[in-house]
């Protein structure tokens, strides 16, 4: 495991004892959690996945996932996976130093050319993640807005560190505002979607888009973004206890994708702090009850709004941060695609060709 300089902008000693406040005023977040999300934690922990604060990168992504987790509930139920129609093509893209692995999702119903596009990011928090953790949250995206998603693995932390993930976002996304025709898609109907260390991503890209006054998305769709910097918001101090994600594994994946303390306070991390967001790409913001991130996210909301930016933000009660990919089991995720997809379709009309 690579070593790192990173130290919390506040200690272990200090996060917990704020978080053991928050839950003695607000109670654990978790006794909110929703039976359906509750089912499907209680079955990850059952198939042997363990706090990401306790193991090394290494082990975080070789744990079960919720892929598994979705599987396993779906056997008990006796139930199968329906067919949703959507293709997949696993390829290669161009990155700021190598090649990166990438995944096309095509839906049915597709038009020879000129379809609306979505580059998505997958969540991970900069440390674990990839095409197959969120390939539920591409299909979902697909399936329900008819566009095509390209999905892209971006370098990951330690072995990568801040800001190897931003570089291959905006390389990306560079590559598809050139490839769309080819790729069957209309480059003037492009958004932006991602989630936490992916939302990050896709709000930078937004951002680089229009400094470097080239192609700009058309949306972004931003769930439970990383957006903030501080550790002390609200909502860190109410998920000390938070599973899967809550403040210890936050600050676990901050150790890992920064070299430096200060780097938390870069404003490609620290989005709510930033004064340059106008001219940007309207935003939904997607955020889950049970979060350490919502706190941030509704910052990131209000900053938007203070900028002129066209935004909606929803918060989504009784889920946790990795929620919106698991609507074959959790309701209020198949509420969110539903919010999420109507967003999109409604940023596709305005360029829609005729």
């Amino acid at each position: 495991m690579a070593d790192s300089n990173f130290h919390s902008p506040i200690n272990a000693a200090q996060s917990d004892s704020i978080g053991r406040l928050a839950e003695l005023i607000g109670g654990d977040a978790m006794s909110r959690i929703d039976t359906d999300m509750k089912l499907v934690l209680d079955r990850l922990r059952d198939l042997g996945a363990r706090p990401l604060e306790n193991i090394p990168p290494h082990v975080a992504r070789r744990q079960p996932r919720a892929a598994e987790a979705i599987t396993a509930i779906l056997g008990q139920q006796q139930r199968e996976r329906p067919d949703d129609g959507v293709q997949t093509e696993d390829r290669m893209v161009p990155g700021a130093e190598d090649n990166l692995a990438a995944r096309l999702y095509r839906p049915s119903g597709l038009l020879t050319r000129l379809n609306p596009m979505v580059l998505y990011f997958h969540g991970g928090g900069f440390v674990t993640g990839d095409l197959d953790s969120h390939d539920a949250s591409a299909r979902a995206i697909a399936r329900r807005t008819g566009a095509i998603v390209v999905s892209v693995a971006y370098r990951l932390a330690p072995e990568h560190k801040f800001p190897a993930a931003h570089d291959d976002a905006w390389a990306a996304w560079r590559w598809l505002t050139e490839q769309a025709r080819e790729l069957g898609g209309d480059p003037r109907r492009i958004a932006v979607a991602g989630e936490d260390a992916g939302a990050n991503l896709a709000a930078h890209v937004a951002i680089s888009a229009r400094v470097a006054r080239s192609t700009r998305p058309i949306h972004q769709l931003l769930i439970h973004p990383i957006a903030g910097g501080d550790l002390t918001t609200a909502s860190y101090g109410q998920t000390l206890r938070a599973r899967p994600v809550g403040l210890p594994a936050m600050r676990w994946r901050f150790r890992h994708l920064l070299s430096e303390e200060s780097e938390i306070h870069d404003p490609r991390i620290d989005l709510v702090s930033r004064d340059d967001l106008a001219g940007i790409a309207p935003a939904t913001i997607i955020l889950a009850g049970i979060d350490p991130l919502r706190s941030e996210g509704e910052a990131l909301a209000e900053a938007l709004e203070r900028a002129g930016v066209d935004v909606t933000c929803w918060t989504y009660e009784g889920v946790t941060q990795g929620f919106f990919g698991l609507g074959m089991v959790v309701t209020k995720a198949l509420f969110a695609q539903g919010d999420a997809a109507d967003a999109l379709n409604k940023a596709f009309v305005p360029a829609r060709r005729v």
